[in-house]
């Protein structure tokens, strides 16, 4: 019988209705109540790590779930966390840089209408996270509406539907119907591996989305209060070099030591700064490219590869380098076709 510890840090699954609306109310061991009755694969111990809605969700608190699966691995087979969906898709990514090498799985889940609702996926979506938290397999994972993501391609592109979630440019793990667990993409065992834990994280990182007339004096507040930006640019990684200019902005950064990294807004395929003149314009050394990350992954990763240097050198290995599942190797990557 596998052991599974359930952590809770509050979300919509845990809501009750207030006079000001929905707040995380819920604790631990109820949420586990509802977990069905007679099961012979598992027993559930259960713990809370915080109440909170996941907007209210910080750096340092992907840091304090780390923590918990770190301090307690030893002692389960498998975890569960039940979080708030607004930010599921970053902690999912968080901790997928903080616990590496992982030989048993950790699974995030939530729901998107409160666990106690007549209507609520909050049942279906936690007894689906235990059973697929009683697999042999490592690595950090989401499960909902009976679909499981590697955590790192974990996005969400519905704000009110039961699939809220998507997996952007990586193949569905597996799919959950009940006690049934049907397998989509296989993954490498990790087990006989060390599992690594480094939960060293610098929060100082912005995120711009650009949009048609974005100022380029916008960057001068920026260096005085960042250490990295993430830029989603237009398209492959079109960047304005003509009225509104931000090419000479992004070098004046980049030239004080800001680590800049380049990602698209566009959710499938990723950038490729070098396809067309708007991307060359800012396509050098020392700039961070991304290929098909997420922003959900490349913020949390920044973050946690900032936490280990401030060599911009060092850094860009860091994020240059595929963790758990988050780049697709370039020979299976569609845009070096081009």
């Amino acid at each position: 019988m596998k052991k599974i510890l359930l952590l809770t840090t509050g979300g919509t699954i845990a809501c009750v209705l207030g006079k000001e609306g929905l707040y995380p109310e819920i604790p631990a061991e109820e949420i586990a109540s509802y977990l069905p009755e007679q099961h012979v694969r598992y027993e559930v111990e259960s713990k809370n790590l915080m109440n909170i809605d996941s907007t209210n969700m910080q750096p340092e608190s992907w840091v304090k779930v780390a923590e918990a699966v770190h301090e307690h691995y030893d002692r389960y087979d498998g975890f569960v966390i039940t979080h708030g969906t607004d930010t599921m898709a970053y902690t999912a990514a968080a901790i997928s840089y903080m616990l590496q090498n992982l030989a048993k799985p950790v699974v995030i889940t939530g729901s998107q209408i409160p666990i106690h609702y007549k209507r609520t996926d909050a049942k279906k979506n936690i007894s689906d996270a235990v059973r697929f938290a009683c697999e042999d397999i490592g690595g950090v994972f989401t499960v909902f509406n009976g679909l499981v993501i590697i955590g790192t391609r974990t996005v969400k592109l519905r704000t009110k539907s039961y699939d809220a979630f998507e997996s952007i440019n990586f193949p569905y793990i597996a799919r959950v119907n009940h006690s049934e667990v049907t397998y989509q993409k296989k993954i490498p065992t990790t087990k006989g591996k060390k599992m690594k834990f480094n939960s060293s994280i610098c929060p100082d990182v912005f995120l711009l989305k650009l949009h048609p007339g974005t100022k380029p004096e916008l960057f001068d507040y920026i260096k005085n209060l960042y250490k990295g930006v993430v830029i989603e640019s237009f398209g492959t990684g079109g960047i304005p070099f003509q009225e509104r200019s931000l090419v000479e902005k992004i070098h004046e950064l980049i030239e004080s030591g800001m680590t800049m990294v380049f990602t698209t807004q566009v959710l499938e395929e990723g950038e490729d700064l070098g396809l067309y003149q708007v991307g060359r314009k800012v396509s050098e050394n020392m700039i961070i490219r991304t290929r098909d990350m997420n922003t959900e992954a490349i913020i949390p990763k920044l973050m946690w590869a900032l936490g280990q240097s401030n060599d911009t050198e060092i850094v860009k290995n860091i994020m240059a380098t595929p963790i758990a599942y988050d780049i697709t190797p370039p020979k299976y990557d569609k845009l070096t076709i081009l």
